[in-house]
């Protein structure tokens, strides 16, 4: 009787070392025969490794040639060298005979990129604009310009933000897709700018001299370029004085500032204007009395009975 439990127990355990065992010599069997697909997966890994990195360098000297820009060097370098791996491990999955490994791969893939692309569409559309703009160049590092109501000097830019200095010293990141959607006014990449200048002059001055010495007095001002593009246009009659703007160019951005170039501007014309008798005036308000229909102040009643003179 115990002889036969012994004889059941050792059944029970011998069934299951033989599948072992069996499973073992098929995993050998199978890795016999894999192993010439494995030392050639072995030399494609190295080979593709070689030719990732070389691809990745004359694509670096091909870029260089047509753009100093180094974020998207790099991001395209990047780029290339991990698209040749990526294309060297599916092949080496296929020689190790892993097809479903390489479907799922894919397929997860494609899934995780369907969701990244739904979480960061601001990324991707910041990062898209960081690109045309790269290619574009609008801008460069150090020019003077504006977008979206902010202006000053260009100190860096990426391939998600550029980021300006303002005038009044603070740094403002706008994302590149918000760039590529507004306005850019470059201030640097045509060398000047124009000043607009309102002045008035007094109803008793010649305006013809006026004219002629806002023009001589600017042409003689430091910085003052295109000379010959000047502007002195009198724009109508005001309360007190007649007025008139002046249009002159200067060179920008190089000091003195804009800023410095209009004070510049406003002290020049004010002194030429003292040393030449001629006025700006004063607000002022005329009286009417006995002028075209006026009463004269000298016949006028003027008493406590008198609407004039009642309180």
């Amino acid at each position: 009787m115990q002889e036969g439990k012994l004889n059941s127990v050792g059944k029970e355990i011998k069934e299951p070392l033989e599948v072992i065992a069996n499973k073992f010599t098929v995993w050998f069997d199978t890795f016999v025969d894999m192993i010439p697909n494995m030392l050639l997966s072995v030399i494609l890994f190295i080979l593709f490794v070689v030719v990732s990195k070389l691809s990745r360098k004359v694509f670096i000297k091909i870029f260089q040639k047509s753009s100093d820009n180094k974020a998207l060097e790099n991001l395209f370098a990047t780029i290339i060298y991990y698209s040749m791996m990526g294309i060297g491990i599916f092949i080496i999955l296929d020689i190790l005979n892993l097809d479903k490994a390489v479907t799922s791969l894919l397929a997860g893939v494609g899934v995780v990129g369907l969701a990244l692309g739904f979480a960061f569409q601001d990324i991707a559309a910041n990062f898209v604009s960081g690109v045309i703009l790269a290619f574009r160049k609008p801008f460069l590092v150090g020019d003077i310009i504006k977008v979206g109501g902010y202006m000053g000097e260009v100190t860096r830019t990426n391939l998600r933000v550029s980021v300006i200095e303002t005038f009044q010293g603070q740094e403002v990141y706008i994302p590149n897709k918000d760039v590529l959607s507004n306005p850019i006014e470059n201030f640097s990449v045509l060398g000047t700018r124009r000043i607009d200048l309102a002045v008035g002059v007094s109803y008793g001055d010649d305006l013809k001299t006026v004219k002629s010495l806002v023009l001589e007095t600017l042409n003689n001002l430091d910085y003052v370029v295109r000379k010959e593009d000047m502007i002195f246009t009198y724009t109508g009659y005001g309360d007190s004085s007649v007025n008139f703007e002046i249009k002159f160019w200067i060179k920008y951005p190089i000091e003195p500032s804009y800023l410095e170039m209009r004070s510049n501007a406003i002290i020049a014309i004010k002194e030429a204007f003292d040393h030449n008798d001629i006025t700006i005036p004063f607000p002022i308000r005329t009286l009417d009395f006995g002028i075209k229909g006026g009463e004269k102040l000298s016949e006028m009643n003027i008493g406590p009975n008198n609407s004039l003179g009642s309180k």
